[in-house]
């Protein structure tokens, strides 16, 4: 019989229980929308209500979580959720291990997302793998040999925070989900005629997603902004490049539904600030797994979990040096 696993993704506006099997692959999902006014305690209420049906059905051999906050991975304590209240130095993981009597790993979502590109989606056979989600907030994970890389406690990927120039300028304020709407707003307002301007008249948010078709449509006010908006990110990612060298950038999140024209704008941007003895660089690749990204990241996290426990490997959350050898056996 093959065993199978929990994945959770605890986010701002939707949480995610999957079961799925050793592969990854999910068989059962259950979602609900998230209520902020019940704030973390809430949450914990959903979690705790799918949680029952679940273990009854599936009899999971291990949980794996990706929360939308800083998290103390080797805990499974959450440190706080810029959109939640209600979080703070919760003990997640011994709170699950409470409830379900299994092992639990608890992760970064952006961490969980790169690990389950890495493994399952855009950069499966490519390594090292860099992930950025593009979202209201703008988040990295690094994956090595398959294994998500976290670096000296509390460090984490946090290209979100990465400053642009000296004056303290981050790649969130410019390349955020919420940036790019306040920037369509102020363009819009001074070029009211342009497509771009009509698709998005009498919004207060959620802008960005008229930049697909505006862009399809011709819209040079759209195109300009994606050019501004690639050519920043660009510039942040070239440091990674240059100090971490992935094989792979993998763009995610909502500003990633921009498809290929966000792709292409990054890739070509990107040639401009990587050295030129780096040529030609990582391939820059929308994500494969969309939304399911961090709940399969999750699932890996189970998995691998299960696989230490009998192989006495480190698991796939683990900040020792990365062993090639857990790709190998995939």
């Amino acid at each position: 019989m093959q065993r199978s696993f929990l994945g959770i993704e605890i986010g701002g506006t939707k949480l995610q229980l999957v079961v799925g099997n050793a592969d990854a692959r999910i068989t059962v999902r259950r979602r609900f929308t998230v209520d902020k006014v019940r704030g973390g305690a809430g949450i914990r209420e959903q979690i705790a209500g799918a949680l029952s049906e679940l273990m009854a059905l599936a009899k999971p051999a291990a949980i794996g979580v990706g929360f939308g906050g800083p998290v103390d991975s080797a805990t499974g304590q959450i440190c706080c959720s810029h959109q939640i209240e209600g979080w703070s130095e919760f003990p997640l993981g011994e709170w699950l291990r409470g409830l379900t009597g299994l092992p639990v790993a608890v992760d970064n979502d952006a961490n969980t997302a790169a690990l389950g590109e890495a493994l399952r989606g855009a950069g499966v056979s490519c390594n090292p793998v860099f992930y950025v989600t593009l979202g209201s907030g703008v988040g990295g994970g690094l994956v090595v040999d398959g294994r998500i890389y976290h670096g000296t406690k509390p460090g984490e990927a946090e290209l979100g925070h990465v400053r642009l120039d000296k004056s303290g300028i981050t790649v969130e304020q410019r390349c955020s989900g919420w940036a790019v709407d306040r920037k369509i707003r102020e363009a819009s307002q001074r070029e009211p005629w342009c497509r771009l301007a009509k698709l998005t008249a009498g919004g207060d948010h959620g802008e960005a997603r008229a930049l697909a078709p505006a862009l399809a449509q011709g819209d040079p006010l759209a195109q300009r902004i994606l050019d501004e908006v690639a050519d920043d990110l660009a510039l942040a990612l070239s440091h990674v490049t240059q100090l971490m060298h992935p094989e792979v950038i993998v763009l995610g999140g909502g500003l990633s539904l921009v498809g290929e024209p966000l792709c292409a704008a990054v890739a070509s941007a990107l040639k401009r600030y990587v050295m030129e003895a780096f040529a030609p660089g990582p391939r820059v690749v929308l994500a494969g797994l969309g939304e399911d990204a961090v709940p399969v990241g999750a699932l890996e996290l189970a998995v691998s979990l299960q696989r230490s426990a009998f192989s006495g490997q480190p698991s796939a959350k683990t900040r020792l040096p990365p062993l090639s050898s857990l790709t190998a056996d995939r």
